[in-house]
């Protein structure tokens, strides 16, 4: 592993999804790790419970003793932790070019998407896991069934969430890349969907020699992007649950007793078992169905892997009931794109199918906000009430006078759609309007899911007091 090259590293930013996941990985194989971040996020009070040197602010001095650098994307290049390391003639690596370093002399599979890439790779780490391939793996959110979001495994499979945000996946040479689909984002990156789309190519690309792609041909991008690879030389393995030419299918598709969909998996026409999902929603049936294609190209044991995949339990702010008090569950969820936000809204009806469903929205970036206005304005429909809070800045400046999420609600024909500028207006708004019976999923990329944290605490007080 890494560990015979670098004995101590430091990472700044180490509080984050994808510094704290490289900090736990480097942990484990042996490296000493130091990080700093300007607040104490979980992820950070966990890396600091397992004996990982976290600092609060950056400091010059924070770097002593390291011979390797890492930064996130939002580092910028005059913060005194990276001057002092280039001044010392320390290394200093964004993660988009240490993530390549990390897997060399490993089976990659990288998974990428718009969405859905997340709880893939969770589903998939899982699978190896109980198929004892013991895998590496690097996820963009805790695994439920793992209590982690990454691990250094003693197997040869490094499974990693690919992502696209600052080019980061195109550091990475795997062996298999999945592709859930390709829906352009992240405008402050990628201006157009054109530019978007050419960032996949790139990362299909990048695949090691003999390697292969598996992509979802239900969406029209990755379809694209399927023809093009096949067109360029590349091995590509389709799949989908629309009635298509796909390679592998999902098929008798049903709701279950556990809130997910039961299918039957499909490669050439011909069955490769059963799969009963609890997490809800079609997009998991996909993610899914993604799972088996790696099972079945590897040749390990399938009916292993069907059942590891019906008990997947999900992925931390992705559908993650957090609990229910006086007959109302909250759920938290990640939700931040409108297509996320409409298959979320989508598996809150599948699973609670009588119940009133609140959706609650904390918007992610200006950019991102204003570019899918129009789809943003639509994805609420099939939501009983919207609560929507003041966009989340994120690594932008804000626009206070200039942009406001207020334009979205009063764009909204749901009658029920309310703007609610403040996380503590959102909070007090809710208490007041939740009934027994609703469901309150809060979908956020941001801080928003302090709501769903102060909601059910009320809740459960307020059930106290009754009992």
């Amino acid at each position: 592993m890494f560990s015979e090259k670098f004995s101590a590293v430091h990472l700044i930013g180490i509080g984050g999804t994808g510094l704290s996941a490289i900090a736990r990985v480097l942990l484990e194989s042996g490296c000493q790790v130091s990080g700093s971040d300007q607040q104490l996020s979980p992820l950070a009070r966990s890396l600091q419970e397992a004996g990982i040197r976290v600092y609060m602010g950056h400091r010059a001095e924070n770097i002593l003793g390291a011979e390797l650098v890492i930064r996130s994307s939002a580092i910028r290049d005059d913060n005194v932790e990276v001057q002092a390391a280039l001044a010392a003639g320390i290394p200093v690596l964004k993660r988009s070019d240490f993530l390549g370093k990390l897997m060399e002399n490993q089976f990659g599979i990288a998974i990428a998407g718009t969405h859905g890439k997340t709880t893939t790779t969770a589903m998939v780490a899982w699978m190896l896991t109980v198929l004892k391939q013991d895998p590496s793996y690097i996820i963009g959110g805790v695994a439920l069934n793992m209590g982690s979001n990454a691990h250094a495994g003693n197997g040869q499979v490094f499974v990693i969430e690919a992502d696209e945000y600052d080019r980061m996946f195109l550091g990475l040479h795997p062996k298999v890349a999945v592709v859930t689909n390709v829906e352009h984002d992240h405008p402050d990156c990628y201006p157009t969907a054109e530019e978007f789309y050419r960032a996949f190519q790139d990362f299909v690309r990048c695949l090691a020699p003999q390697g292969w792609l598996a992509a979802c041909v239900d969406d029209l991008g990755a379809a694209r992007l399927a023809e093009d690879a096949r067109q360029e030389g590349f091995r590509v393995f389709s799949y989908a649950i629309a009635p298509t030419r796909a390679d592998y299918q999902a098929q008798n598709m049903t709701l279950n007793k556990r809130g997910g969909y039961s299918f039957t998996a499909v490669y050439q026409g011909s069955s490769v078992g059963k799969v009963d999902l609890q997490v809800p929603g079609i997009h998991n049936v996909r993610n899914a169905l993604a799972a088996l294609v790696i099972a079945h190209r590897l040749e390990l044991p399938l009916a292993v892997a069907r059942q590891a995949l019906s008990d997947f339990q999900g992925t931390g702010r992705r559908f993650e009931v957090r609990g229910e008090a006086t007959g109302i569950t909250v759920i938290d969820d990640y939700a931040h794109h409108p297509t996320e936000i409409r298959a979320t809204i989508a598996a809150a009806r599948s699973r609670y199918p009588e119940r009133r469903i609140w959706a609650v929205w904390q918007p992610h970036t200006y950019s991102r906000t204003q570019t899918l206005f129009d789809a943003f304005v639509g994805a609420f429909e099939e939501a009983d009430g919207v609560v929507v809070t003041e966009v989340y800045a994120s690594r932008e400046a804000a626009q206070v006078g200039k942009f406001s999420a207020r334009q979205l609600v009063d764009a909204m024909q749901n009658p029920q759609a309310f703007f609610m500028p403040g996380i503590e207006d959102a909070i007090g708004f809710l208490l007041d309007n939740l009934r027994p019976g609703d469901v309150m999923i809060v979908m956020s990329a941001g801080d928003a899911d302090q709501i769903s944290t102060q909601v059910l605490t009320v809740l459960e007080e307020r059930k106290r007091l009754h009992v």
